[in-house]
């Protein structure tokens, strides 16, 4: 899945740090995107060798990401967003999925990546309805009382709140259901989660395929992408009511038509969902 490079040298912004990975630039490397680097691209590599289709994680991801967000524009009345480890931009973004379908929506995407901060405000600067804010999604009281955020989000109306391909990436002190759960109280009623993670299905088929991924992640420069279990993530809702059908594999996350092939591997150890606050 890797792309061929030119031979000429990257030429690296002074403000970038490439001795060690970064989950945007990884990511944008398992899209096919141009904004990464050899210590980026050397994670996909690792995971590769583990198994060839571990791009198709990221791919799910993305796809879930466009299906929840159209089901949360056109199903819920939602028109707040608040999307938290946004990532570098590619196509069907959220603000676009969702002001395709309901135009005065408003996205304020999370991200303390340099690169994604760039990018991104520079993808926006026309897009008044659509900002960014630099801050630290695994610190939710600064999101929470952060200045921007609450500038362009009303706390009193019911926000969607995105963690979708992050929680994975966190190895701190707080548990990440303790975490979100900071989160999910400041919601109002009727707020959504959108929530997707690397997944341990437990079983005998899967299960060692998910281990051997997330041995190729945290052995990276990267450092960083648990597998965790189905009650682990489960719990990162917090009581919440799920939307059917629940927590499942993201592939199979409303769909937009029958699966006629086979799913990859790797589609079984990446779940998602989305649930209400009531």
């Amino acid at each position: 899945m890797s792309r061929a490079r030119s031979a000429e040298p990257e030429v690296v912004p002074v403000y970038i740090d490439t001795s060690k990975a970064n989950i945007a630039r990884v990511y944008d490397a398992f899209l096919n995107g141009k904004d990464n680097y050899e210590v980026d691209r050397e994670v996909l590599r690792r995971v590769q060798q583990v198994t060839p289709e571990a791009a198709q994680l990221a791919w799910d991801n993305r796809n879930f990401l466009i299906r929840a967000t159209r089901f949360i524009a056109s199903q819920t009345g939602v028109t707040q967003y608040l999307d938290c480890g946004s990532g570098l931009p590619t196509a069907e973004n959220t603000h676009q999925v969702a002001q395709r379908i309901s135009p005065d929506s408003r996205v304020v995407y999370i991200d303390n990546d340099p690169i994604v901060i760039a990018h991104g405000r520079a993808l926006l600067e026309e897009n008044e309805l659509t900002h960014f804010v630099s801050a630290d999604i695994f610190e939710p009281e600064q999101i929470l009382g952060n200045e921007g955020v609450r500038q362009h989000l009303d706390f009193d109306e019911p926000i969607a709140l995105f963690q979708l391909g992050t929680l994975h990436h966190y190895a701190g002190k707080r548990d990440p259901a303790e975490l979100m759960s900071v989160y999910i109280d400041a919601l109002p009623s009727g707020s959504y989660v959108a929530l997707s993670h690397f997944f341990d299905p437990e079983n005998e088929e899967h299960s060692p395929l998910a281990r051997r991924m997330e041995d190729a992640f945290l052995h990276s420069s990267m450092g960083t992408g648990l597998f965790r279990t189905r009650p682990q993530i489960e719990a990162m809702f917090g009581g919440l009511e799920f939307v059917e059908p629940g927590l499942t594999r993201c592939a199979d996350w409303w769909p937009d038509g029958p699966q006629l092939k086979p799913l990859d591997p790797v589609s079984h150890c990446i779940v998602g969902g989305v649930a209400r606050k009531p």
